[in-house]
């Protein structure tokens, strides 16, 4: 090709690029203001052939020149277009998109560093608050004249907000990220204050402009983070949430989730926020945990309206927060809510389940279990087995279904895993265990006793949870040196629960009638153990001093114990939502302490105090089987027998399994002498030893009952029941094992 047939648009892009070279070097080497093009200059360009133009390019700078990509050629385009002419910013803003493109980080910051920020703040306002399509006249003596036009035009403040993304996208790649920060909050100050004043079609209308904005909000708290100010970052997200930056549901979504996430694992509380237009009722987090469950539902119902796309890592750290706020009843309504192409409706059983257990509702957790065993295809068909039987084994009734799961979840597993193997043995010997409860025959008892415990031994014995459980069912045989032993081993494991332990051990020590050291053992618990978990064992304290005869050092105890149930119930009144088993455990321990005080009275024959103490059990739970019993027992120490049967009768209507009560019926029967009533004293009596085989009052009832009916025979069997009684008394703890 000839000189002279050199297209156009060549040229022109030779013309541009000459023009760039000499603003870089200007740039580079002055910090002075310039104007790109000058009279002379345009004089001198406009003069220039074309055979001057392909002269002056050597080889080199022409391979140069075209690595720069087409859009930035066409952004230097549209920018002469507008403006004729580049001011010095724009210039500047230019050269360092280019140099930044190059991976020339050092060389892009320092010409962005040149841009003077504070001095062209007020122009950018003022571009982004002049509205276009309306003109602003002003009077003169001529008439109305046309106000004059805005300094720099909205291309000039888009590019100069990329170039100020860009400086802190380069300060964040030299680790200086708190300066990053700084740059980055320019653009954000800006916007708002523009936005303050209507500009918003101006902000949201430019495309480009839109995006250098989207990018700054989402990037400003992650260069916080970076620079560990964790307080600014949580700032900077909460005005990226708040505030009108038109961001697309995607960006939103992304800040929200991050936010969430570094609410609940970054270790720093925050601030609750302060909503100046808050609508009355409205909910207001109080802590981190609180505002993370609000965003990340925020972001599950967005989900389910189809507005993002669905993310399994929002339902994560959903369980994770609600778990830890004690909330599953609202977690599990979360999985409820989700459409059904969301999640896979084996999955959504299992895990409701996991929700329901978790919150103490283990029957409803059930039954969504067998829902999803009737599944032939179930990919948490193991742990589902796993977690039916340990539902039924923790309640006698559905113990012999219990041992069914176990045993096919045994059968399932293989010798793939050993730690499950270890589980399925463990929940297998529990539901055994409980199952030896509700045997027919004592043959059968034995025989599924047997069989549990040689399950637990069988499962993993470096386990504290199986190591306490053998020393509960050797306790409970009375078998105490052994129950001893498990339970010292079960402590130096470390169990689960250590609290339970330590009241175990001292529950056996009372069992063997060594009361000074299992208070001992209860104090050695109270100094390792937090203020709110310490009424059970200051429970077990009061009965171990009550059964030295140290009745009054009892009744101090129980007034400790009183006064901390009373700063606790105040404390966890305005304290976040508690598990539902946790708050009825309060509440069982505080009854039982006000039925502990009115039998140590009714003892002392203070009838007064003992009616105080049943009264304020009544305002806790006005339906309960026992304290109607510790009523019976007032009013039949107070020989007042027709009104004591009438309570104990009424404690059974309430529990027809409560065993004091029972005894309690067939010994008032025993007394009045009528011999008409002995089989119905037979079937209280029997009733009260297959609920409670080693209660030994039940025994000597039993053997006092076989003494009323004078037959040789009968004398026999009231002399085995007095022997098994007096074995029992001689090994009864101070309270129950568990």
């Amino acid at each position: 090709m000839k000189n002279n047939e050199i297209r156009p648009e060549k040229f022109h892009f030779q013309k541009l690029r000459l023009r760039l070279r000499k603003i870089r070097m200007k740039c580079l080497c002055s910090g002075e203001q310039m104007r790109l093009r000058d009279d002379d200059d345009k004089r001198s360009e406009l003069g220039r052939d074309d055979y001057n133009v392909s002269s002056t390019l050597s080889a080199a700078e022409s391979e140069n020149a075209k690595k720069l990509e087409n859009g930035n050629i066409e952004e230097a385009e549209l920018s002469l277009r507008e403006t004729s002419s580049l001011n010095y910013e724009e210039a500047r803003a230019l050269l360092g998109r280019i140099e930044y493109q190059k991976g020339n980080i050092e060389a892009a910051l320092r010409v962005f560093e040149g841009i003077d920020i504070n001095g062209i703040t007020v122009k950018m306002k003022t571009a982004l608050t002049v509205r276009e399509e309306r003109k602003h006249r002003r009077r003169s003596k001529g008439g109305f004249v046309t106000a004059p036009p805005p300094s720099m035009s909205k291309h000039a403040v888009s590019l100069l907000f990329e170039a100020i993304f860009l400086k802190a996208k380069s300060l964040q790649r030299l680790g200086r990220f708190q300066e990053a920060a700084q740059s980055c909050r320019v653009i954000l100050d800006i916007v708002e204050a523009s936005l303050a004043e209507g500009a918003s079609e101006n902000v949201t209308g430019d495309i480009k402009l839109q995006e250098t904005l989207t990018k700054a909000v989402e990037l400003l708290p992650e260069l916080w983070k970076l620079a560990d100010s964790p307080r600014d970052a949580i700032l900077s997200y909460r005005r990226a949430l708040l505030n009108h930056w038109k961001l697309d549901p995607e960006t939103t979504a992304r800040i929200q989730k991050e936010y969430a996430v570094f609410l609940l694992y970054s270790g720093e509380e925050a601030v609750p926020p302060n909503l100046r237009s808050q609508t009355e009722g409205s909910f207001i987090p109080r802590n981190n945990v609180e505002e993370a469950i609000l965003l990340l539902m925020l972001l599950l119902r967005k989900v389910n309206q189809k507005r993002i796309l669905w993310d399994a890592a929002i339902l994560d750290h959903l369980s994770f927060a609600l778990t830890i706020a004690g909330d599953l009843t609202a977690l599990a309504k979360q999985f409820e809510e989700l459409s059904p192409e969301i999640l896979d409706q084996r999955e959504l059983y299992h895990t409701l389940s996991l929700c329901y257990q978790g919150a103490g509702e283990g029957l409803v957790a059930l039954g969504l279990l067998r829902k999803l065993f009737s599944e032939r295809e179930d990919p948490n068909r193991i742990s589902g087995l796993l977690m039916a039987s340990k539902i039924c084994g923790e309640r006698a009734g559905l113990a012999e279904e219990g041992v069914d799961y176990a045993r096919r979840a045994i059968g399932n597993l293989g010798s793939e895993c050993s730690q499950l193997d270890g589980a399925a043995r463990l929940v297998l010997g529990i539901t055994l265990t409980e199952s030896s409860r509700t045997a027919i025959t004592e043959t059968e008892r034995i025989a599924r006793q047997s069989e549990g415990v040689q399950a637990l031994e069988s499962a993993d014995m470096t386990n504290p949870r199986v190591v306490h459980r053998l020393a509960v069912e050797s306790a409970e045989q009375r078998k105490l040196d052994s129950a001893l032993a498990y339970a010292k081993r079960a402590l130096k494991l470390g169990s689960e629960s250590d609290l339970e332990v330590w009241l175990l051990l001292a529950r056996v020590l009372s069992a063997q009638k060594r009361f000074s050291g299992a208070e001992t053992i209860v104090d050695a618990a109270l100094n390792e153990t937090g203020k709110w978990e310490q009424g059970k064992l200051l429970r077990l304290k009061a009965k171990l001093r009550l059964a030295k005869g140290e009745v009054k050092d009892a009744i101090k105890t129980y007034t400790q114990l009183l006064a901390l149930l009373q700063v606790q119930s105040k404390s966890f009144n305005s304290a976040k939502k508690l598990p539902k088993g946790y708050v009825e455990g309060l509440r069982s321990l505080e009854l039982g302490t006000w039925h502990d005080l009115a039998h140590i009275y009714i003892n002392l024959s203070q009838w007064r105090d003992a009616e105080t103490c049943i009264s304020r059990s009544r305002l806790i739970a006005p339906y309960s089987s026992v304290r109607y019993h510790t009523e019976g027992v007032l009013y039949k120490r107070q020989g007042q027998l027709d009104e004591a049967m009438e309570a104990f009768t009424t404690a059974l209507d309430i529990d027809p399994m409560h065993v004091p009560s029972l005894i309690s019926k067939a010994e008032i029967l025993l007394e009045l002498g009528n011999r008409s009533s002995i089989s119905v004293v037979r079937s209280f009596l029997m009733e009260a030893l297959r609920i409670d085989r080693l209660n030994h009052s039940a025994w000597y009832n039993l053997g006092k009952m076989f003494k009323a009916e004078g037959s040789v025979s009968s004398m026999r069997e009231a002399v085995d029941c007095f022997q098994a009684a007096v074995t029992l008394e001689e090994t009864m703890p101070v309270e129950p094992f568990r």
